[in-house]
């Protein structure tokens, strides 16, 4: 399935019904006086979060969602129907932002939570409601009011407790599929994961967090270079964020320029993120470049950052970067 995590949408609640002019008319009843009934509510429009839902490609290509519209009254003061409100279901972990002002309308973030986003029309009131004592053949009614209309912004901001960032190639994919049930695609070039990676990671079958695989990024992400402009909200709310940079031997360049260049990034897109909890790993030990381990190392240590070498592929020193994953996620 397409992953999709940004549409822009168009949402038209309903009309309510028009009330209705009408007056009684039975044998031996001359004067039966006005019996217009009222006309019905349109339909809302409201966002529901769905657990089953992990994308908002069925948002993609539908721009307008209108709500049904309420009925006219009817005669012996039958009140129009009730326009059906319309339900669009979204992934948890989805905003939605109003596309004309940014302003934050509704955060999904929650199974089952539901947000009014549109408000439906009310009905008109029939000439029923207008006879008085000295007007006692109103032969107006009330039109329907109209339901809100609104542009909205739709974002998908993927639920996960730990976020992996990095270069592309850096070893991401696999720590994921090693620590987790996931299987991304795995392959020795850039940019190989295409879409954000969820996986859930369980602690002595007891407790479990999620981690993120973020597709890689470079120079530039924050500007729409490469993959990152497209992703680095879903590290927006992750708990920790894990650094994970190449140090072996097929790979060129400073292991210490690779973490200041993802860092710089981060700071450009959000300042917030660089003040969330965060760990360096260096990732591929088993074929590492002995000076480029031992840089990165130096580095974290004379910046108190917390460091785990580790090599996905042989298992080494998984167990110990997963122990403190998880207490700082579940502490």
């Amino acid at each position: 399935m397409r992953f999709v995590d940004y549409v822009g949408c168009r949402v038209k609640a309903g009309h309510g019904g028009k009330g209705s002019v009408s007056f009684r008319r039975e044998k031996y009843i001359p004067k039966g006086g006005p019996d217009g009934g009222d006309g019905g509510r349109g339909g809302h429009v409201i966002f529901q979060a769905d657990g089953q839902l992990n994308t908002l490609l069925d948002l993609r290509y539908k721009h307008l969602y209108e709500a049904e519209n309420g009925e006219a009254g009817r005669k012996k003061k039958m009140h129009g129907k009730d326009g059906e409100d319309l339900i669009i279901r979204v992934p948890v972990g989805t905003i939605i932002k109003d596309a004309l002002t940014n302003e934050l309308i509704a955060d999904m973030d929650a199974e089952g939570r539901q947000a009014l986003v549109a408000k439906a029309g009310r009905g008109g009131l029939g000439n029923s409601h207008f006879a008085t004592p000295t007007r006692q053949t109103p032969r107006y009614a009330q039109p329907g009011e109209e339901g809100e209309e609104q542009e909205l912004i739709v974002e998908l901001k993927l639920l996960a407790d730990v976020g992996l960032i990095g270069l592309p190639n850096a070893g991401k994919s696999t720590l994921i599929s090693v620590i987790s049930s996931a299987r991304p695609k795995i392959a020795d070039y850039p940019f190989t994961t295409l879409t954000p990676n969820l996986g859930v990671v369980k602690v002595m079958d007891i407790r479990s967090f999620v981690v993120a695989d973020i597709p890689g990024l470079i120079e530039g992400a924050h500007k729409g270079a490469g993959l990152g402009f497209q992703f680095l909200r879903h590290v927006e709310r992750t708990s920790v964020l894990l650094h994970l940079v190449d140090v072996s031997v097929m790979t060129s360049g400073d292991p210490v320029e690779s973490f200041k260049s993802v860092e710089k990034e981060l700071a450009l897109y959000s300042p917030a993120l660089l003040e969330k909890p965060r760990a360096v790993s260096a990732t591929k030990v088993d074929i590492k470049d002995g000076k480029k381990l031992d840089r990165l190392s130096k580095y974290c240590k004379t910046n108190k950052i917390d460091f785990f070498p580790i090599s996905a592929v042989r298992n080494e020193g998984i167990e110990k970067l997963v122990l403190y994953l998880a207490k700082k996620v579940l502490a």
